[in-house]
């Protein structure tokens, strides 16, 4: 059973750095693409970044320079890393993973706050 557990998020002030992790369970070696993306009250889901099995990464351009993906093809896990956050930042984050075939599926979400 495919699953993605999300941890992480929490409330950070401006200019201030979390870490998010996601653990992908359920073949993982199926695994082609993971990433993040996030949802903002009253707005639709966007792509924040995402990570190939061979390591290419896209960036939103609002997080460019700010946000590192990274991620472990042996553990399945994928990992955010975000500083200089903005409150504009602020979110319910989702982990994504795409396996070869097409098979898609998300993650709970972690909240991100960033406020004074």
């Amino acid at each position: 059973q495919v699953q993605l557990v999300e941890s992480g998020g929490g409330l950070v002030q401006p200019g201030g750095s979390l870490r998010l992790s996601c653990a992908a369970s359920g073949n993982i070696f199926s695994i082609n693409v993971m990433g993040w993306y996030r949802q903002a009250p009253g707005k639709q889901r966007e792509l924040v970044a995402i990570v190939t099995r061979g390591g290419s990464t896209t960036y939103a351009d609002s997080v460019k320079g700010r946000f590192t993906i990274s991620r472990d093809n042996a553990k399945g896990t994928v990992y955010l890393q975000m500083d200089s956050l903005k409150p504009e930042d602020t979110a319910v984050y989702y982990c994504n993973r795409g396996d070869w075939g097409g098979r898609n599926y998300w993650g709970q979400g972690t909240q991100v706050t960033v406020s004074s």
